[in-house]
């Protein structure tokens, strides 16, 4: 496992990148094994710097990402948290993340979509006419950054594995029953919401059937 670890704003020391490189390793041996690298990054956060954030991002076999966050006093408690949590999700996936890995290795590239994802500049509050500084305004939204990606064929389930993983809200996929897009997001109370849209074809069967 290739492994990187960074301050921001901080030095990082020999001490404790020596214990970064002992968990994460016991980590990846323990649960899976199969982590290809790991960027660990330490921020000062708050009001006049007063916490530390350890970030953590490792990225496990074929474009299954792992990341954690945490904020302490110190460093060490900064990532001794976050490490807990991904032991937490990799303990909780160990299984389905071996299953999940072998039949990827063997995905063929045409289930792979492609994709471009943006991100949007936040809309500006509305001004009134006396206000208006003179700038037009399209209906266009400002596109302040661009990655390409890929969006795996997978099952809801493997989709939801995904999505905690990565501590994201939403991911789309595509349903590897029926090859179309999908959805899947966390709810504001703690479960998660799949959207499956109808197809036209499944709306006529529906209406024959009615």
């Amino acid at each position: 496992m290739q492994l990187t670890i960074q301050g921001k704003q901080m030095d990082v020391g020999d001490a404790l990148r020596t214990h970064v490189t002992e968990k994460l390793e016991t980590l990846n041996s323990k649960y899976f094994n199969h982590a290809t690298f790991a960027t660990v990054t330490f921020s000062k956060e708050g009001h006049g710097h007063g916490q530390i954030n350890a970030h953590i991002h490792i990225r496990i076999g074929k474009d299954i990402m792992v990341l954690s966050d945490s904020l302490a006093g110190d460093p060490y408690g900064a990532f001794d948290t976050a490490a807990e949590k991904v032991g937490k999700q990799l303990r909780r996936y160990k299984k389905r993340l071996r299953d999940h890995h072998e039949r990827l290795e063997q995905t063929p590239e045409g289930e792979i979509l492609k994709a471009q994802y943006y991100t949007l500049a936040a809309e500006p509050e509305e001004v009134s006419d006396d206000e208006d500084d003179g700038v037009p305004r399209g209906d266009d939204p400002v596109i302040i950054a661009e990655i390409s990606a890929e969006i795996q064929t997978l099952s809801p389930s493997e989709a939801v594995m995904r999505m905690d993983l990565s501590d994201k809200t939403a991911m789309m996929f595509r349903n590897a029953t029926h090859k179309g897009l999908n959805m899947v997001y966390r709810r504001e109370d703690g479960n998660i919401g799949w959207v499956d849209p109808v197809s036209e074809t499944s709306e006529k069967d529906m209406a024959k059937s009615a």
